[in-house]
């Protein structure tokens, strides 16, 4: 009897020191987790002095809820109207709103590079100009780029682009003018959007691949190819395609591993609706298009060596990048070599994503921002400009049309764009960056610590009442000098804050 007492007494000894354990364990675990969910970015951080929601600094899903309802932009703006130009939005993100720090962040040589954010635009495996982080991999590929786009190429009269763009405003206008009536009876109105992305689409794919390897005519209605090109297009058009960009931003392991499945997990996942697009996702037929324009490019060994027999294709984006391949393929140098076909292919196809949207959208809201009654104006002083380049005959090509070089020169129209850009920029939202090296930095005054992504969007420097007077108004003639009531030191300010296009050694290679 003795004996199961003892035993009896050692069971509970047991129970009671196994509670313990796990209240202990319990109360650790909790510990740790108040102490790294709160304490710690709350009051142990690096970052804790800086000024921000709570909310936001306790976790980065807070900011990811503004980007699924697409409100970031505005929330950004309005967090930094109460917080002032320095706010922490993230555990270990910051958003920027001065000069200063745009010259910190931005400018050459600041040490700065791109974060694994834009690694969603790798296309083909292989990275590219747009997410090159480091700084050397960047300035090396855009060596071999540059010049194509620079203003002097663009606008000289025996490069690619000025008969290609004429010949798209031609083929824009004959669109427009095709569908002006029906029937015989003049329509009310005409939808652009899609149209401006043919424009953008022929433009760019011309640029880039010249016509007979890869150029579109979605523009032209009775070409044989325009509909299988403008169908290019679908899976841009679709709205889902901002639910994709949300969960590749933010999960992006799950995301890939979603859009990786076949067969029989691929049906299930069909079925329970957990794609955030249905396939084809977004720019896949885009790339497709790309890759066989490659294809066919690099299949073509005769023009491969020349690169003499057709002025067109020469002149590409693509003949011009696989010229400076051949020059450089047998230097190599800290490990940079010459390209491979998939990196020029991904590089090709980078510019092809970056030329649509972009370009089509500013373009939209230029002539919506024109057509507002309040703006009518604007839209008659714009057409005066252009109407006495007529009446001079003053570079006027054999259309009517004023050319690329005459147009580079009107000052009205120039402002329109500039003013365009600053209230609709394409691309307005934080453009991500973390300093090389793991290092500590300092911006406007604030310690970052190694790893803490930075940022400025130019929705929010272009809207700063103490830069843009009326900063929500459209006015053209603010970038005008001897117009409006800024003064010349007030609109060289405005000059500085202009965004649209970034700044420094990323600065966008397109701009021109």
């Amino acid at each position: 009897m003795e004996s199961c007492g003892l035993v009896s007494r050692a069971t509970q000894a047991l129970a009671d020191h196994t509670k313990f354990a796990v209240v202990a364990l319990t109360i650790l675990l909790l510990a740790c987790g108040i102490y790294y969910t709160i304490y710690e970015p709350l009051f142990a951080s690096p970052l804790a002095k800086i000024p921000g929601p709570t909310s936001f600094a306790l976790t980065k899903w807070r900011l990811a809820y503004e980007d699924w309802s697409g409100t970031r932009t505005t929330c950004l703006r309005e967090l930094h109207a109460q917080y002032g130009p320095v706010v922490r939005v993230g555990p270990s993100e910051v958003s920027f709103s001065s000069l200063s720090a745009l010259r910190t962040i931005y400018g050459a040589g600041s040490g700065f590079e791109r974060t694994t954010f834009y690694r969603m635009f790798d296309v083909y495996g292989r990275q590219n100009l747009f997410t090159f982080g480091p700084a050397r991999q960047h300035a090396e590929r855009k060596k071999a780029l540059a010049h194509a786009y620079s203003k002097t190429t663009v606008l000289h009269p025996e490069a690619l682009a000025t008969p290609l763009i004429k010949k798209n405003v031609q083929n824009y206008l004959a669109l427009i003018e095709s569908q002006r009536t029906e029937g015989g009876a003049t329509t009310q109105g005409y939808e652009i959007f899609h149209s401006l992305h043919w424009f953008s689409l022929d433009s760019i794919t011309g640029f880039l691949y010249g016509d007979r390897f890869g150029g579109t005519h979605a523009l032209q209605q009775s070409h044989p190819e325009c509909d299988q090109d403008r169908s290019l297009l679908n899976d841009i058009f679709d709205p889902a395609r901002r639910h994709l960009s949300w969960f590749a931003v933010h999960l992006p392991k799950y995301t890939k591993w979603l859009y990786t499945l076949t067969g029989f997990l691929e049906s299930i996942i069909n079925a329970l609706g957990m794609l955030p697009m249905s396939k084809p996702a977004t720019y896949t037929a885009i790339r497709t298009h790309a890759l066989k324009s490659w294809n066919s490019f690099e299949a073509n060994a005769e023009l491969k060596q020349s690169l003499e027999g057709d002025p067109t294709t020469s002149l590409s984006i693509m003949g011009r990048l696989y010229q400076h391949n051949l020059s450089t393929a047998s230097k190599t140098k800290e490990g940079i070599s010459a390209l491979d076909g998939l990196d020029m292919a991904s590089e090709l196809a980078d510019h092809l994503l970056a030329g649509i949207d972009t370009t089509s959208d500013a373009a939209m809201f230029a002539i919506w921002a024109l057509s507002r009654p309040e703006h009518a104006h604007y839209q008659s002083r714009l057409m005066a400009e252009v109407a006495a380049m007529s009446e001079a005959n003053c570079e006027i090509d054999n259309q009517g049309n004023p050319t690329a070089d005459a147009v580079d020169k009107l000052p009205f129209l120039d402002a329109v764009l500039r003013e365009t850009l600053r209230l609709y920029a394409p691309l307005p939202a934080t453009e991500p960056r973390v300093h090389a090296g793991n290092k500590e930095s300092t911006i406007d005054g604030w310690k970052i610590p190694a790893g803490t992504v930075v940022g400025m969007d130019p929705y929010t420097i272009h809207r700063n009442s103490e830069v843009f007077r009326n900063s929500l108004v459209f006015r053209p003639e603010r970038w005008l000098s001897g117009e409006g009531p800024e003064t010349e030191d007030e609109k060289a300010t405005m000059r500085r804050w202009f965004w649209a296009f970034s700044s420094g050694g990323r600065m966008c290679i397109g701009m021109q």
